[in-house]
C-alpha cells in the first residue's frame, strides 16, 4: 500500500474520538487531537496518563478499538511501511541492541531508510560525542539516549516522535536533546511530537501543547493561548475566611485566613469582577507556568474525596 503525500494544510496527526481500554482501565477516553505540520507539539501528563498509549497508536503498535487515528492521512496499522518510513522514534526504554557497536547500529539502521543522510549522521555522531567503536551495552544512559536520537534523526523524518526523551538524564544531555528537537523543526518545516512529565522543558521548546489527565484531554492549543487563558491571582479579604472562597473558573485555591491564591481559567475581566463581587482585593497577579496550570488541572479533575486540602499543593 502506498502512502499518500501530506498537503501543507492537512494535519500530520489527526486523531478523532480515540478510546482505548486495557481490561477495566480506561487508558484513553475519546481523544480528539490534531498536530499541524512544522510545529513542536508537547504531550504532557503524569505517568499513567495515557501518553505512551497514544504514541503506540501513532506507530501502529496498537490497533484502534474505537475512533480513528491518521498519520500523514493514513492508518498506521493498515499502512505501516508507508507511515513508519516517514517517522523517527525514540522510546523511553532506549531499546537498542546492546551487542552492536555504535557504527554497526548506524549501518544497520541505514538499511531501513532510503532517505538516510550519512553526512548528517556523521555530524550528529560528532555533536553527541559518541565513540563509533563503543558497544551499546557499555554506553551510559545519556550516551544511549544520544545514540537512539541519532538513529531517529539521521533519515530526516517528516515526523519525530519522542516518548519521554529526557527521562532520567542529566541536564546537559537533556539540553542536547532539546536543541536537536529545535533544529529538527527549524530545518525543512518538519514536525515533532514529544511526551514529557517535565513541564519546564515543554514550556521551553513547544509551540503547542496537549494535556492528558487520567486518559482524558484536559486542554489543547498553542502554548501562548493556554498560558494567556489562565491567571494566578492573590486575593485579600477584609476579614479571615473559614473556608476557601468560591470563584467562578477557579481550578485551584490555596491559602488561609485573609489571603488566598487562585489559579483560574477564563477571561481576566470576568475573574476580576468575580473577585470584586466577593469583596476581595487583588494584591498580585501573574501568568502561571505550564507546570502550575498542570497541577491545578489535575487537582480540579481529582475526585472530591482525594483532592488536597487548601494550602497543601
Amino acid at each position: 500500500m502506498n502512502s499518500k503525500p501530506t498537503s501543507s494544510d492537512e494535519p500530520v496527526i489527526d486523531i478523532s474520538h480515540l478510546t482505548r481500554r486495557f481490561d477495566r482501565k480506561l487508558a484513553l477516553d475519546r481523544i480528539d487531537l490534531k498536530v499541524p505540520r512544522g510545529c513542536v507539539f508537547g504531550l504532557v501528563g503524569a505517568n499513567g496518563a495515557g501518553k505512551t498509549t497514544l504514541i503506540r497508536h501513532l506507530l501502529g503498535l496498537l490497533k484502534v478499538e474505537s475512533g480513528t487515528v491518521r498519520v500523514f492521512g493514513c492508518d498506521p496499522v493498515a499502512d505501516p511501511v508507508g507511515v513508519l518510513g516517514r517517522i523517527g522514534y525514540l522510546s523511553e526504554q532506549r531499546d537498542l541492541p546492546g551487542w552492536m557497536r555504535v557504527d554497526e547500529l548506524l549501518r544497520y539502521s541505514r538499511a531501513f531508510y532510503p532517505r538516510w543522510d550519512a553526512e548528517y549522521a556523521a555530524a550528529l555522531l560528532r555533536q553527541f560525542a559518541l565513540d563509533p567503536t563503543a558497544r551499546i551495552r557499555n554506553l551510559s544512559r545519556g550516551e544511549t539516549a544520544r545514540a537512539g536520537l541519532l538513529v531517529a534523526l539521521a533519515h530526516r523524518p517528516e515526523l519525530l516522535l519522542l516518548d519521554e526523551p529526557s527521562s532520567g538524564l542529566d541536564p546537559v544531555v537533556r539540553r542536547d536533546i532539546l536543541e536537536a528537537i529545535i533544529r529538527t523543526v527549524a530545518d525543512e518545516g518538519r514536525t515533532v511530537l514529544f511526551s514529557s512529565h517535565l513541564l519546564d522543558e515543554v514550556e521551553r521548546v513547544a509551540d503547542r501543547v496537549a494535556m492528558l489527565v487520567d486518559g482524558r484531554l484536559a486542554l489543547s492549543g498553542s502554548l501562548e493561548e493556554i498560558q494567556d487563558g489562565h491567571h494566578q491571582l492573590t486575593l485579600r479579604f477584609p476579614s479571615a475566611l473559614p473556608a476557601p472562597p468560591r470563584l467562578k473558573g477557579a481550578l485551584s485555591i490555596t491559602g488561609s485566613g485573609m489571603e488566598w491564591t487562585v489559579i483560574a481559567n477564563g477571561a481576566r475581566s470576568e475573574l476580576l469582577a468575580a473577585a470584586g463581587t466577593l469583596g476581595a482585593e487583588v494584591v498580585s497577579e501573574r501568568r502561571p507556568s505550564l507546570d502550575e496550570i498542570f497541577v491545578a488541572r489535575v487537582s480540579a479533575a481529582a475526585p472530591v474525596e482525594s483532592q488536597p486540602t487548601p494550602g497543601s499543593l
